[in-house]
């Protein structure tokens, strides 16, 4: 797997969400993570954006279309994208692709810096 699909394997949140940190009703949301995998990444941009519609500031919807720009390589896209996911007023536990679960906010941090190691390596 390539560095920048291992990125967006990695930083793809699942649907699983858990106990919220602000009030919300925990429910699961399709966040193109089969499509993010499977590499279709303009399937996964068409399927987020559409449903960023109704869920603008979702941090799960955010992360997951930076990762997508990222593994088509628009990284200033994919900045912009988790740069709002670290801004949004939404904000929950996410499950990691590796199982592991973050504050929404430190997954899109964590997105942002692999990002840079990224356009760095690429330099």
């Amino acid at each position: 797997m390539t560095g920048i699909l291992a990125l967006a394997a990695m930083l793809s949140a699942q649907a699983g969400i858990a106990p919220p940190l602000v009030e919300q009703d925990v429910q699961e949301t399709d966040v193109a993570y089969e499509e993010l995998a499977s590499g279709q990444t303009d399937l996964a941009i068409a399927r987020i954006e559409a449903q960023l519609t109704d869920n603008p500031d979702d941090p799960a919807l955010l992360i997951n279309l930076g990762s997508a720009w990222a593994a088509k390589g628009e990284f200033e896209k994919a900045a912009e994208f988790y740069q709002r996911a670290a801004r949004s007023d939404v904000r929950y536990r996410m499950e990691l692709a590796d199982g592991n679960w973050v504050d929404s906010r430190r997954a899109a941090r964590l997105a942002l810096a692999k990002i840079e190691d990224q356009r760095l390596a690429m330099r």
